[in-house]
């Protein structure tokens, strides 16, 4: 089969799980939320071939564009929503947002006539209520209980610490009795928003709030017990009519509260304790086989096509023995881990790097870029990193949100 020339078309919208939560198509992100996604509207170029499109909120500079032939980049075509619409192109391949939901599915509408016939005839073509579900960490929680159940091994997570289901204040506090210090999500959500980390009682009255506004809002809350971490990792697969296809681990960082970071390129951290990468690794060629079967017989694989990423939890159970929950999260969407492995091409193979987000309400990115680049000066070989500070997103004097690698 002859490969599509029709340009796709991409629009990095991370916020789509609220999107799904809310349901509504004319549902808008937060302020904040709408400033981040505007000011790293350019992230989606790395996935992108030079004929297709990615919409943003404004053209980047020449600057820009010189910056990405460094790494011997040549981006794609940048356009705004409007321009895009009053000059579409003939035909288009696939519509490629960062994740789907009602409200980009409304964004998007004016292109769907214009795509090709193999993506009008695939299942994320149209949206379809019951696609709801598949969003939500309720759905992780169901392919656990089949990972645990159907593919057991003694280094997953303990029957009495899998996750739980809850919509009251006092299935809440029963679980704060059996495992004294919890991790609280939303059912949707995304890069460590809207959890809350609970490591002190009694629970504070703000914090109750917090955690009843969630119940309130999405119908119930995802509790699990909080566990001593050491790894975070999440396989990267993609779905295309029912076949799924592994293509590789991502090491990430969160914070303390679970707030996403970034991510390790080209392996695991070199300072990482040996005891862990190994067991890192034994556990990767146990549970990717798993998940592609378990995954493959789900509704998933009947309902959604395109990128997905699982994340996995690496920690120390009470007597310090390694153990791993396989399935703590699906992320439907493309993710910052699958990212982070289209960007491993660009530093130098014998290199390690961080893949890193930056957002500090004191500091313009273009500050921190300025002082990065002074402190960690680029250093290219035949247009790979072997050191220094690269910048990943455009910059005008107002940006507040970049993305970054440090090699």
């Amino acid at each position: 089969m002859q490969k599509s020339v029709h340009p796709s078309i991409y629009l990095f919208n991370p916020t789509c799980e609220y999107a799904v939560a809310n349901g509504n198509a004319s549902w808008h992100p937060n302020k904040i939320l709408q400033k981040m996604e505007a000011d790293l509207a350019t992230l989606p170029l790395y996935f992108a071939a030079e004929t297709d499109v990615v919409i943003v909120p404004q053209i980047p500079t020449t600057d820009f564009f010189e910056h990405l032939q460094k790494i011997g980049v040549t981006p794609p075509v940048f356009a705004t929503e409007k321009e895009l619409k009053n000059n579409p192109p003939e035909q288009v391949g696939k519509l490629q947002p960062w994740g789907w939901s009602p409200a980009v599915h409304k964004r998007l509408e004016s292109f769907k006539p214009l795509c090709s016939s193999e993506f009008k005839s695939s299942p994320v073509f149209m949206w379809k209520a019951e696609y709801r579900e598949l969003y939500s960490k309720k759905f992780a929680l169901q392919i656990l209980r089949q990972l645990t159940d159907k593919h057991p091994s003694a280094s997953f997570i303990g029957e009495n610490e899998v996750t739980e289901i809850c919509e009251t204040q006092d299935q809440i506090e029963t679980l704060l009795a059996k495992w004294d210090k919890l991790m609280v999500k939303a059912p949707w959500s995304s890069s460590g928003r809207g959890l809350q980390p609970i490591t002190r009682q009694p629970i504070h009255e703000k914090v109750w709030e917090k955690l009843l506004g969630i119940v309130k809002e999405q119908g119930y809350a995802i509790v699990e017990a909080f566990q001593n971490k050491e790894l975070d990792l999440a396989f990267q697969f993609e779905l295309k009519a029912g076949e799924i296809q592994y293509l590789g681990t991502s090491n990430f960082s969160a914070d303390k509260k679970g707030q996403y970071l970034g991510n390790s390129l080209n392996g695991l951290p070199d300072e990482l304790d040996e005891e862990v990468k190994d067991f890192a690794r034994e556990m990767s060629t146990l549970i990717v086989p798993a998940l592609k079967d378990e995954i493959g017989k789900s509704k998933l694989a009947e309902n959604y096509e395109g990128y997905f990423g699982v994340d996995t939890l690496i920690f120390r159970d009470k007597t310090g023995a390694l153990k791993i929950n396989p399935c703590l999260e699906i992320n439907v969407r493309h993710n910052m881990g699958l990212l982070s492995l289209y960007l491993e091409k660009f530093i130098a193979p014998t290199k390690k790097g961080r893949f890193r987000m930056f957002f500090n309400p004191k500091t313009p990115f273009a500050d921190f870029c300025r002082q990065m680049s002074h402190d960690h000066p680029l250093v290219l070989e035949n247009q790979k990193i072997v050191s220094g500070f690269f910048t990943l997103t455009a910059i005008t004097y107002s940006t507040g949100f970049g993305a970054y690698l440090l090699v």
